[in-house]
């Protein structure tokens, strides 16, 4: 049941296959982007030379001073420079570009696939951890992504060819400028790896800090901590964490900082030890280097600085970008539990009659965690349940706290699959229809009613994109809530607030029931809709519920004794089974379960006088009106 990981956490090396395969889609950006940092690598490299020139055949002309020479030479040393500008400009936009977009692909594939996960992953992590994959870790990647391949690229083009003229001028030189080279390499690695494993700590504590600020900073839990006193222990458990994550930034940034302090010392000395190593050359009958040759080289050793200690950086930031990549195809290799299968079709509302039936269903939650953590499936939520349901009727579903009936409304618009058996719409297996149709074929209204931060009318049409502002109005007037919505300020056009706080619990369940009544759906759950509202509310979203159910099979969680009395069929539920089933008056006569609940939440005129249109409760009795002077005892 729970979504499945397809396997451990990926290698490093998997992870920076996968991180290259970001970029194939945009190979021809890639093969501009290269061009452009051959030709600046190649004009750059030209430089020293042409300053060779300048000092051994302009400047220090045998002859003398070669004017014509030493402005050819200059005014080439200019044209490189203006050249390598422009073409600098357009390689920073196409990298930028190209960044932006991988990135841009990455987060819309982590979205939409985290939108396909099933309910049970969602109730199993911390909404903030999951945003914070989406903010945090994408955000820690981008720059690297942005930068990284143009200057990896770059920097080796200029190492390289760097190299190769350097040899060129004084392969005795150049051994003095390279000897220490592959040490710094072996201590880079080693730097690398600590750096990683820094960075996978401090997006972990980042994830719970996000976590804490949506947990805490939301409506729900700004009203829960000044309810109970909290605030104090809010911001201490805030401070906390944020002082880890403070203390992993300091370390994150720290790590190697000595290590270039090193390799950036040892090239600044090297020019020295070069100009010592050709004195003793020259005195020791080796081959006196020429001053030209010596500028050349020594420019070619500062130009060779900045590349190198760019590659350790760029490295390091590849390694920590790694941790961060790891985690984020953590999230993408998670398979969805709930996919369409191959023989899936699509029934129509139109073609639907709206019979539902369950048959030997057996089902429990799985305890989803986040990747990375244990998951084990829970105890049985239903065991062996069958019942079946006509089309059009009013099913009512009754038992203790914890029976299973939550579970059983959100098997049938397929929220979860079952382990053993089949819930069918019309004889079909819901497993065979596809994810995409069900929506259209089933309803629901649950106790909460979440609604956006965003107007009504971009609320209701949630459910109807294409609603027109005529059948938004029509669906509010059915379902009680027109008055009140025409008589706000800005009417249709009220922002609700986050989780529509700005109204009260009735007026949210009702703007629910009209959002419903735009989706026409042909089955309708009520997963207890009126349970938390108070009695007038409770009866205008009754009146609104009684407009909607009809003409659609109606599944209803029922708290309310007006719905029990109203339903086709009543079904009792205890620990996940089936115990009994039939009409009101057939199971208040047999005395099992149905008796007991009726006894213990009905009963001593513990329910409201008014129960339902016609239907009063009097000492003790059910009392059905059936005319304005015949008055029975049900």
């Amino acid at each position: 049941m729970a979504d499945r990981r397809a396997g451990a956490a990926a290698s490093g090396d998997t992870t920076g296959r996968r991180t290259v395969a970001l970029f194939a889609p945009y190979r021809g950006r890639l093969a501009l982007i290269a061009l452009a940092i051959l030709t600046t690598s190649a004009l750059g490299v030209a430089n020293p030379f042409l300053t060779q020139r300048v000092f051994d055949d302009a400047l220090f002309a045998p002859g003398g001073p070669q004017i014509d020479l030493l402005v050819v030479l200059v005014g080439a040393m200019i044209a490189i420079a203006v050249i390598s500008a422009v073409i600098g400009i357009g390689q920073t936009y196409l990298t930028t570009v190209l960044g932006n977009r991988v990135m841009q692909s990455l987060r819309d594939r982590l979205f939409a696939h985290l939108q396909r996960m099933h309910l049970g992953f969602f109730t199993g992590t911390r909404t903030g951890s999951i945003q914070s994959r989406l903010d945090n870790d994408v955000g820690g990647v981008q720059s690297v992504v942005t930068d990284t391949a143009s200057s990896i690229l770059s920097n080796v083009v200029t190492v390289v060819a760097s190299v190769v003229a350097m040899v060129a001028l004084s392969w005795q030189l150049s051994l003095v400028a390279f000897v220490l080279l592959p040490v710094f390499i072996v201590l880079q690695v080693r730097v690398g790896r600590v750096r990683r494993k820094i960075a996978a700590r401090t997006q972990s504590s980042l994830s719970d800090m996000s976590a804490i600020t949506q947990e805490t900073l939301s409506v729900s839990g700004v009203l829960l901590a000044k309810v109970y006193g909290r605030q104090d222990h809010e911001i201490s458990r805030y401070r906390a964490e944020n002082d880890r994550q403070t203390a992993l930034q300091i370390r994150q940034t720290m790590s190697g900082q000595s290590f270039f302090a090193v390799v950036t010392g040892f090239f600044a000395l090297i020019p020295a030890v070069v100009y010592l190593v050709a004195g003793l050359l020259a005195v020791g009958g080796s081959g006196a280097i020429s001053a030209g040759t010596l500028v050349a080289f020594t420019t070619l050793q500062t130009r060779l600085l900045f590349p190198i200690v760019n590659l350790l950086r760029v490295s390091l930031d590849v390694q920590t970008s790694l941790a961060l990549f790891g985690r984020i195809f953590e999230y993408l290799d998670l398979v969805p539990a709930l996919t369409d299968s191959p023989r899936a079709r699509r029934l129509s509302k139109e073609d639907a009659r709206g019979e539902v039936e369950f048959r030997d269903v057996w089902f429990r939650y799985p305890v989803d965690a986040e990747p990375g953590r244990p998951s084990e499936p829970g105890p049985w939520a239903l065991e062996d349940l069958s019942l079946r349901i006509e089309p059009g009727q009013l099913a009512a579903v009754v038992g203790p706290s914890g029976a299973g009936k939550t579970t059983l409304s959100s098997l049938v618009p397929r929220l979860y699959d079952v382990d053993a058996g089949s819930v069918r719409l019309d004889g079909i297996d819901v497993r065979d229809l596809t994810l995409a149709s069900l929506p259209d074929l089933v309803g629901m209204v649950t106790q909460e009613s979440y609604l956006f931060h965003a107007t009504v009318a971009e609320n209701l049409r949630y459910a109807a994109p294409d609603a027109t502002d005529e059948e938004i109005r029509a669906a509010a007037r059915a379902a009680n809530i027109a008055e009140h919505l025409e008589g706000l300020a800005e009417g249709y056009d009220t922002v609700v607030g986050e989780r529509g706080y700005r109204l009260s619990g009735g007026e949210k369940q009702r703007i629910a029931i009209a959002r419903v009544i735009l989706a026409d759906p042909k089955i309708l759950v009520l997963d207890e809709a009126t349970s938390a509202l108070d009695t007038t509310s409770e009866r205008l979203v009754q009146q609104a519920l009684e407009t909607v159910m009809s003409g659609r099979t109606t599944i209803a969680i029922a708290h309310r004794l007006s719905t029990i009395l109203s339903a086709d069929v009543i079904f009792a539920i205890d620990r996940g089974r089936l115990v009994e089933q039939g009409t009101h008056t057939e199971l208040l006569a047999r005395g099992g379960l149905y008796a007991q609940l009726y006894a213990e939440q009905f009963g001593g005129g513990a329910v409201e006088a008014r129960c339902a249109d016609g239907v009063r409760f009097t000492d003790g009795k059910i009392l059905t009106t059936r005319s304005a002077d015949d008055t029975t005892a049900a």
